[in-house]
């Protein structure tokens, strides 16, 4: 199995403090840090840890995810994840969450999106539709690259 590590997206009333807070708990800075966003790459325990300011979110658990660490090894996670019945939707380099991304979605039975991912650019070139968020919404028939990622 390829490396990989948990990615656990999290919406938050309030960036600053949930960037203290983390960095505290975790005993490191974000990786990278946007207006109502910031991520950080925790190595120990392995986690990616994204964070959306949303301030009257009902929920705090935004989703789930697996981060691919090489993105050659994607083919691998995409045919585990088709033979096992449980991929949903594949959007190639979709740019979102201010980098640029391989993105396979599967829908647990309660509805829980999760996303296995693997970076491709991370830092491209900013766009003026692109948006800080990273949920599943779309209709899988009907989906664009944006539709997967931002809202």
């Amino acid at each position: 199995m390829p490396d990989m590590r948990l990615q656990l997206a999290l919406n938050v009333s309030n960036m600053d403090a949930a960037i203290d807070y983390y960095s505290r708990l975790f005993g490191t800075r974000p990786h990278k840090r946007r207006p109502g966003y910031a991520n950080f790459a925790i190595d120990d325990p392995a986690l990616k840890l994204v964070l959306f300011e949303v301030p009257d979110a009902k929920e705090h658990l935004n989703h789930i995810g697996v981060e691919v660490l090489d993105p050659d090894q994607m083919p691998t996670v995409r045919a585990r994840l088709s033979d096992a019945g449980v991929l949903t939707r594949v959007v190639d380099q979709s740019t979102c969450c201010h980098a640029t991304q391989d993105k396979l979605w599967s829908d647990g039975p309660d509805g829980l999106n999760w996303e296995w991912y693997t970076i491709t650019d991370d830092a491209p070139k900013a766009r003026p539709n692109d948006a800080t968020c990273c949920a599943s919404n779309a209709e899988p028939d009907r989906q664009t690259p944006g539709d997967v990622c931002c809202t």
